[in-house]
């Protein structure tokens, strides 16, 4: 029998003790495999560079550089990662700002480990995972940013349709595939939906939309 993929995983958390418990728990999934660990943001980037890991569990509050320069620096890296932010801040500005940054998911610590290991396998699979208790905090946040625009009747045709993919997580290059189109025709309509939905990352775009309740998840 073929062996079976493993999905490889980097965190990056000043905590010790904590790094231990996800290295315990992704052991317990043998389609996930940690890869590396940092304790802090500079090892963390200099890790996702040369590993390129399939995806970056990232704690928000370091010390020394906080998890949101290091989520902005890995984003500037050729780093095709998948990131969520793995945190104890329920603080709605740090859930948007991760957001905004092109964070893929944001979860808090205090969830149940089976939970937690739930989410990356969602997140590996390209849905955007949040923290149940963090979903109506941030959908009356988008909502209350978006107060000003207009829903997504706004949108053309094509345009809800590449809203609809990118909230099941699809890459440019996947979207393009799926609708026969270029890829640098999707990023032109990412670029004009985020304007018009006055939302700041494809991941904030997803959220909005599942919440919206005008597309839906795999």
């Amino acid at each position: 029998m073929p062996e079976q993929h493993k999905y490889t995983i980097l965190t990056i958390d000043d905590h010790p003790l904590f790094r231990k418990g996800v290295s315990d728990l992704i052991d317990m999934d043998e389609a996930l495999e940690l890869v590396a660990e940092a304790p802090n943001g500079p090892d963390g980037l200099v890790l996702a560079a040369q590993l390129n890991p399939d995806l970056i569990l990232l704690d928000i509050n370091m010390k020394g550089m906080s998890g949101l320069d290091t989520l902005k620096a890995i984003k500037d890296q050729d780093v095709d990662s998948r990131i969520l932010m793995l945190t104890v801040s329920d603080n709605e500005e740090d859930v948007l700002a991760a957001l905004r940054v092109g964070a893929d998911g944001y979860l808090l610590k205090d969830m149940e480990p089976e939970d937690i290991l739930e989410s990356i396998r969602k997140a590996m699979d390209g849905t955007v995972v949040i923290s149940d208790n963090l979903t109506q905090l941030l959908a009356k946040a988008l909502r209350e940013d978006n107060k000003l625009t207009e829903p997504t009747t706004s949108l053309t045709a094509r345009e809800r349709q590449i809203l609809q993919h990118l909230s099941q997580g699809l890459s440019n290059k996947q979207i393009a595939k799926a609708l026969e189109i270029s890829e640098g025709t999707v990023k032109v309509h990412v670029k004009h939906l985020l304007k018009k939905l006055n939302l700041h990352s494809r991941t904030e775009a997803a959220v909005w939309a599942l919440n919206e309740g005008k597309a839906s998840v795999r």
